[in-house]
């Protein structure tokens, strides 16, 4: 099984003793209850579970992820803008 998802190594204990209610169900600490999250459940054959963090993307904003010239150019725009590299635009001139 590909471990790709595994993103960082450095685990850090957030709960301890997370028991199972009766219908198996587990709360999560309110550290990990984030708005439009849900979690993908990935399991090992010794039992250890990992959580993977997801969100869904409107199919509108699909287009974007699936053209990778056009996410690159959103990126460089992004990082542009993240150093300061912007400029005024008129729109009237345009």
């Amino acid at each position: 099984m590909k471990t790709d998802f595994i993103k960082d190594n450095n685990f850090q204990v957030i709960a301890d003793s997370i028991k199972p209610d009766a219908k198996k169900r587990v709360v999560l600490p309110k550290v990990l209850n984030e708005p439009g999250v849900t979690y993908r459940v990935y399991s090992n054959s010794i039992g250890q579970i990992i959580l993977d963090p997801q969100v869904s993307i409107p199919a509108s904003e699909l287009w974007l992820y699936q053209n990778p010239e056009a996410l690159a150019a959103v990126k460089r725009g992004l990082e542009d803008a993240a150093q300061g590299r912007v400029s005024e635009i008129n729109l009237d001139d345009l």
